[in-house]
């Protein structure tokens, strides 16, 4: 007889994002708040009423491909495009402070006394890795949080996706170089040419598709539905090559996508469709879900003491290091600190990499815990941080949003309409 537990633990999720999501609003923190600490709370670190199933993955991952297929439909190309050797500058700095950090922080507690570790790699690798592990940035977390705050078309925002993106393939490159040391059969220019050759893809196909899809809709005398699925159908399939063709992020495809129809003259129509199933269903288990993930073993009084210092290296090394690529770049301080906090969640996207470093012998059974709890420290903060740091009184001026005269199309007024308010 088939299971129809599923159905239960959707309805479970939603009702606890949602009431969590509402008492985290009312104490002045944005709703993401509350659905990850939902998915901690209802996950093995709580009260072990749910369990990450393939049904809960698979559903999150879709949740976070919309989450970016919109930030790119709300993202200012002549902005991206202006702040590109910017955002390029903030997440090599956003990579290189937090490896040396991490690499700091594991040398001197992974040695006979302090941490005895059971990975098969040299220490050297095994630490390296771990400050490969804090380069990640888990830039989700940060969108639907500006996105609450309406302030994602901020120059500060659209200098956080554009880092995010670069820190994103900056960080499979580390990963390669690292693992590739460790294994034999990753080979770093095999890697290297299909980065390439994927953002020479997206360039070939999504003009081709722009074109087509940008005539097809701005032609036609009404908003249609087959308008959106199409969208979203380019949406997945950009992800789909992205992730199994080309080995780049699948999240990386879905923001392309929403870049490239960010252009179409209705993109406000396409986004608020987007906007009903990211908040009604795939979104509030994508953030629980990150929370189901968690499992806290026992540990050690060094262990714990790794922890902490890992946590405080972990925030300290993004703020500092994004930061100071934003000064670098001629960012006022206050958006240069807006830029650090916005790239201090490791999300998810941490997890991933540590389980493929364990896989490889390049991290010990004894590192997991401590990873684990910087991925739900750094997660639930961000939030919290930018909440403080985008408040009114925070900046010399109000941070503008980018100006009507700048945007791609005047259609393109109605994309900061996402909000946290009355879902």
């Amino acid at each position: 007889m088939s299971s129809y537990s599923y159905l239960l633990d959707l309805a479970i999720i939603l009702l606890f994002t949602k009431v969590l999501g509402l008492l985290t609003k009312r104490v002045q923190m944005p709703q993401v708040v509350g659905a990850l600490l939902a998915g901690l709370i209802l996950g093995p670190a709580g009260f072990g009423i749910l369990s990450e199933t393939s049904f809960i993955h698979e559903i999150a991952e879709i949740g976070v491909i919309v989450l970016m297929f919109c930030a790119g439909m709300e993202t200012d190309i002549k902005e991206l495009k202006a702040s590109g050797k910017a955002s390029f500058v903030i997440a090599l700095c956003g990579v290189i402070v937090p490896l040396v950090g991490g690499f700091a922080a594991a040398y001197f507690f992974n040695k006979p006394g302090m941490i005895v570790s059971d990975a098969d790699a040299s220490v050297f690798l095994q630490n390296i890795f771990i400050g490969v592990i804090l380069t990640a940035t888990s830039v989700s977390i940060t969108v639907e949080t500006l996105k609450e705050l309406g302030k994602l078309k901020t120059r500060s925002g659209n200098a956080i996706l554009g880092a995010a993106i670069i820190d994103d393939i900056l960080g499979i490159i580390a990963l390669t170089v690292v693992t590739s040391l460790a294994d034999s059969s990753v080979k770093l220019g095999t890697v290297m040419l299909k980065i390439v050759g994927f953002f020479v893809f997206a360039g070939v196909v999504g003009f081709i598709f722009y074109r087509l899809y940008k005539n097809w809709v701005d032609t036609a005398k009404k908003e249609l539905h087959r308008h959106t699925i199409i969208a979203f159908v380019f949406c997945l399939l950009m992800s789909y090559i992205a992730e199994e063709v080309f080995g780049v992020a699948d999240i990386t495809g879905a923001f392309i996508a929403g870049l490239i129809i960010s252009n179409v003259r209705r993109s406000d129509y396409l986004q608020s469709k987007f906007d009903t199933i990211s908040y009604l269903l795939v979104s509030p288990v994508f953030f629980a879900s990150i929370g189901l993930k968690v499992v806290l073993p026992e540990m050690s009084g060094s262990i714990v003491g790794f922890a902490v210092v890992l946590t405080i290296v972990a925030i300290l090394t993004k703020v500092v290091g994004c930061g100071l690529g934003a000064k670098m770049c001629k960012y006022q301080n206050y958006q240069a600190k807006r830029i650090g906090v916005g790239m201090i969640s490791r999300g998810e996207v941490a997890l991933i990499v540590a389980s493929k470093g364990a896989s490889l012998g390049l991290l010990g059974t004894a590192f997991l815990g401590p990873i684990i709890i910087v991925v739900v420290i750094t997660t639930i903060i961000t939030p919290v941080f930018l909440k403080v740091v985008f408040r009114p009184g925070t900046a010399p001026v109000q941070e503008q949003l980018i100006p009507e005269s700048e945007m791609v199309t005047s259609y393109y007024e109605n994309a900061n309409e996402i909000r946290g308010e009355g879902r």
